[in-house]
């Protein structure tokens, strides 16, 4: 399992590596996190107004954190797209105050479930229509308009997309390969042909396979725009699909491992070369420099992730004889272990899928506001959504009495609300 989540880990990144700077996943997209991260950084360096905006954010953050409250929702809600964070808090406030009304919760009959699948559905359809360049009449009268608008302006090279449509299809094709190869690794590493027939086998190997880069793609699109993902929820849902497939036990659980290992490297990637792009937008010349220095990002990711790698090499059998589990993986077991006892489940998430998918639809790629609706619904973090939604108030009144600097100033506050909210889970780690 821990070579077949490593593999899966380094695909993940590599992927997001060649196709961050496309229209599918573009660096001036929202990516909260990565701009709390560079914004610090200036903040640091040059100080003056901005470190001061960026100091009071943080000490602001880590107060109401040390209160209870996650005032991280509140940052991304100061830098991420309107419209997708607005979906992500009303999914977090139904999620909240589902149990108290209904007196039962909704992941308990899988509703969010349902509209994830929806959602996700519609967001791969959009994406493969971006993949392969599809655009409607709509899309290309909007980039009409665009280009006229940018012939018109100064051109700025940092917005122009560095990776062509037909590398974002090769990468994810070659991706999909390796993909298939890490899971044929998996396959004869864990015996799978004991526990399954030869062609179950290589079914099985094409579908971990799917998940996986399914995954991928649903966790980075919820994360460039909000900045949290719902990577164990979206496991869930192919675990799901493994128990309605009938897989035993043991492939079932290689499964959720290594689609557990893609998402989260994706989404943090992300947020990495999205801080780089922010610090190098100018230098000039911009493409070269820029290129160079995601590729030197990518290494010194490599080099974090191979020492990782081996720390949980050398520490995962002490901390699991001490109890030390993931909350995750007990789920996970719990799922595999008790079946779809409940019959109502698959028509559950059929039904939930429906509107799951319309909300996406309307929102479009660019919003992906199914995708959000449902990570609200999933996470469900007390008190998250007020947070989202009155940050989201905040931000609309402070840009429209200050229009020239609101936008810059916000995601100055922004970043400051995530970084002393990072500080102070930081400091709870190390107090244990």
């Amino acid at each position: 399992m821990l070579i077949g989540a490593s593999m899966g880990l380094l695909i993940d990144a590599w992927i997001l590596y060649r196709s961050f700077g496309s229209k599918f996943l573009p660096a001036d997209a929202a990516w909260p996190p990565g701009v709390a991260a560079a914004e610090t950084i200036i903040a640091g360096d040059k100080g003056g107004k901005r470190a001061f905006l960026l100091a009071a954010g943080g000490v602001f953050g880590f107060g109401a954190s040390f209160f209870g409250l996650p005032m991280s929702a509140a940052g991304v809600a100061l830098i991420g797209n309107v419209w997708a964070l607005a979906m992500f808090g009303i999914g977090l406030l139904i999620s909240q105050y589902a149990k108290p009304i209904l007196g039962f919760t909704l992941s308990s009959i899988y509703v969010p479930h349902g509209v994830m699948i929806g959602a996700g559905v519609v967001a791969l359809i959009q994406a493969v229509r971006i993949l392969m360049d599809k655009k409607s009449k709509k899309d290309r009268e909007k980039e009409r308009l665009l280009l006229e608008a940018r012939a018109a302006a100064p051109a700025d090279p940092t917005l122009e997309p560095t990776v062509s449509a037909s590398r974002l299809r090769r990468t994810f094709a070659s991706g999909y390969v390796l993909y298939v190869i890490g899971a044929l690794v998996l396959a004869v590493l864990g015996g799978l042909w004991t526990e399954m027939s030869w062609p179950a086998v290589i079914g099985w190997i094409l579908f971990a396979a799917v998940a996986a880069i399914v995954h991928e793609i649903i966790v980075g699109l919820a994360a460039m725009h909000a900045g949290w993902f719902p990577a164990f929820a979206v496991t869930l849902i192919f675990l799901i699909a493994g128990l309605l497939m009938n897989m035993p036990a043991v492939p079932l659980a290689l499964l959720v491992g290594y689609c557990a290992a893609t998402g989260p490297a994706f989404a943090d990637m992300g947020y990495d070369l999205k801080a780089g792009w922010i610090l190098r937008r100018d230098r000039r010349p911009y493409t070269v420099y820029e290129i160079e220095g995601r590729r030197q990002q990518l290494l010194s990711a490599m080099v974090g992730f191979t020492v990782a790698i081996g720390l949980v090499a050398l520490l995962w059998n002490s901390y699991f004889t001490a109890g030390n589990l993931p909350p995750t993986a007990i789920v996970y077991a719990d799922t595999i272990k008790a079946g779809l006892a409940n019959p109502d489940i698959v028509r559950n998430l059929i039904i939930w899928a429906i509107p799951g998918a319309i909300i996406q639809l309307i929102g479009g790629s660019k919003r992906q506001m199914g995708v959000l609706l449902a990570t609200g619904l999933l996470i469900g973090t007390p008190n998250a959504g007020w947070l989202v939604l009155a940050a989201l108030v905040f931000r609309f009144l402070w840009t429209k009495f200050r229009p020239k600097d609101g936008d810059a100033e916000v995601s100055l506050i922004g970043a400051g609300l995530i970084a002393g909210d990072s500080i102070y889970s930081v400091g709870r780690i190390f107090k244990g």
